[in-house]
């Protein structure tokens, strides 16, 4: 579910890997396997193009060609806002770039099989495509000591990663003043949300897991901050209605 497995079509993967290497700066283990051995797990700062702050991601090596990714964000929005723009899975194509479509197979209590189709053109004459479908499992809200947590289970059940799958928890923390305490409002409560994304990915044998590792984490930021502003948008708009 979003940060989408990448497939590569029609394209020579030792151009690839050329191009890959020169543009992940986010991926210290892209240009140079050999020292891919040397450490297990580092931090990467991808700094957005046109928002204000930047997500810190952690990539984690867990095997010769897997990685544990993990990044958060801060939203000033509630938890039930945040939750319901992640679960109206047909929605998510109208804010995050390159995803054509978020088709919903199947849906029950607290399950959703989805169907989802990126595409970005980069420069160089490369294309990444990204296709898969993938079973949500939407967990039961979590009272927590200092606040309330939520999460989004899923796992590509049929792609072209090996493994893919992780989840969204969305975790809010609030301090109340006096006069919100009384009334039970949300207004003057100071929201401390947090939108946390967590995947483990294996490619296929075929495909280096540093080739798209860099591309992975962009489109993982990208993905974060278009939920969290979309989530303020609407979160903002429902306070000015009141």
């Amino acid at each position: 579910m979003l940060g989408f497995p990448i497939t590569l079509e029609g394209y020579n993967l030792f151009n690839l890997r050329s191009y890959v290497g020169r543009n992940s700066g986010s991926s210290p283990d892209t240009d140079n396997n050999d020292n891919e051995d040397d450490q297990d797990a580092y931090e990467v700062s991808v700094e957005p193009e046109s928002w204000d702050d930047s997500i810190e991601i952690k990539i984690e090596k867990t095997g010769n060609n897997s990685r544990k990714i993990q990044s958060k964000v801060n939203v000033e929005a509630s938890l039930e806002t945040v939750w319901d723009i992640l679960t109206d899975y047909e929605r998510l194509a109208d804010f995050i770039p390159g995803l054509a479509v978020s088709r919903l197979l199947e849906k029950s209590d607290n399950f959703a099989r989805l169907f989802q189709i990126g595409q970005q053109n980069l420069a160089f004459g490369l294309k990444f495509n990204a296709k898969g479908v993938i079973d949500c499992y939407e967990k039961d809200l979590q009272t927590l000591p200092n606040g309330q947590k939520r999460d989004i289970e899923f796992k590509m059940i049929e792609g072209d990663f090996q493994l893919f799958e992780g989840k969204w928890s969305v975790e809010q923390g609030v301090e109340c003043n006096t006069e919100s305490e009384q009334s039970g409002s949300i207004v003057g409560q100071d929201l401390q949300t947090t939108l946390l994304y967590v995947v483990d990915v294996e490619p296929k044998l075929w495909l280096p897991v540093g080739l798209v590792e860099g591309r992975l984490c962009r489109e993982i930021r990208t993905n974060l901050l278009c939920i969290r502003v979309e989530a303020e948008k609407v979160f903002h708009n429902a306070l000015s209605a009141h």
